[in-house]
């Protein structure tokens, strides 16, 4: 719990300033920034459901010697996974030259369900952690906000650089199982993003980039999904790597 009070009280910040949009039916929809349609056919369709939880980025020249800007790969409101252990991306615009501490934590828990330091690689770009490689596993139903934590001064927390999103896990009907289970690798990403399911078309648009680096396809579609859910930072970052 050593970050726990201040994350939360953070949280709570994030909370009062979020804004919604009514919809007519009297229910909270969220507002989506960005283009509509992403390239070949991929269209992140945002969840009609609940209030929109903000998302949030740092930036600091306390941290080495560079200005470094921290961003969850996240939507600005609560995005949506099938998995109780899903992968979870961040981006860090330098070199990250301090203890990097990814944090998850729930309303209904006072001990977090996840609070660990991870390696922090020596170049900027993308990165990551596996919550099958950790302990943590999300309940469907609920609503959970992960911090990803640049930790400058162990002894003074609060000047830390944190970035952060909410996630909740949802159970997969039999239609979209049915989808899902016909679809190969190419079409897997696409068929999430139309379905609202933000965390796990990111993954997989990731994964096979992970596998085949120099397709610049594959670059441009995951530039085209950040772009519209208002990542530019890190849209510009990707776009880059495809040319």
């Amino acid at each position: 719990m050593k970050v726990v009070n201040v994350l939360s009280g953070f949280a709570l910040g994030l909370l009062i300033t979020t804004s919604t949009v009514k919809a007519d039916n009297n229910k909270d929809i969220v507002e989506v920034k960005g283009s509509s349609s992403g390239l070949g056919g991929f269209s992140y369709r945002p969840p009609m459901r609940g209030a929109p939880a903000a998302r949030i980025g740092g930036g600091t020249r306390g941290v080495g010697n560079a200005t470094l800007e921290l961003v969850v790969l996240a939507p600005d409101h609560t995005g949506l996974t099938t998995k109780e252990q899903p992968t979870l991306y961040w981006y860090a615009s330098e070199p990250v030259p301090a203890k990097l501490e990814v944090t998850l934590i729930n309303d209904e828990s006072i001990d977090p369900e996840l609070e660990e330091i991870v390696a922090t690689p020596g170049h900027a770009g993308i990165q990551s952690i596996n919550l099958a490689k950790t302990g943590a596993k999300l309940v469907p139903g609920m609503e959970y906000r992960w911090f990803v934590s640049v930790v400058a001064d162990p002894g003074q927390r609060s000047n830390d650089v944190i970035a952060s999103g909410t996630i909740q896990r949802i159970k997969l009907n039999d239609e979209l199982k049915a989808e899902i289970a016909g679809a190969n690798e190419h079409t897997l990403a696409g068929i999430y993003a139309k379905e609202g399911v933000w965390y796990d078309a990111i993954d997989s648009l990731t994964r096979m980039i992970e596998k085949s680096p120099g397709d610049s396809v594959l670059q441009q579609q995951r530039t085209a999904l950040l772009e519209q859910v208002g990542l530019q930072v890190v849209a510009n970052y990707t776009k880059a790597q495809a040319q």
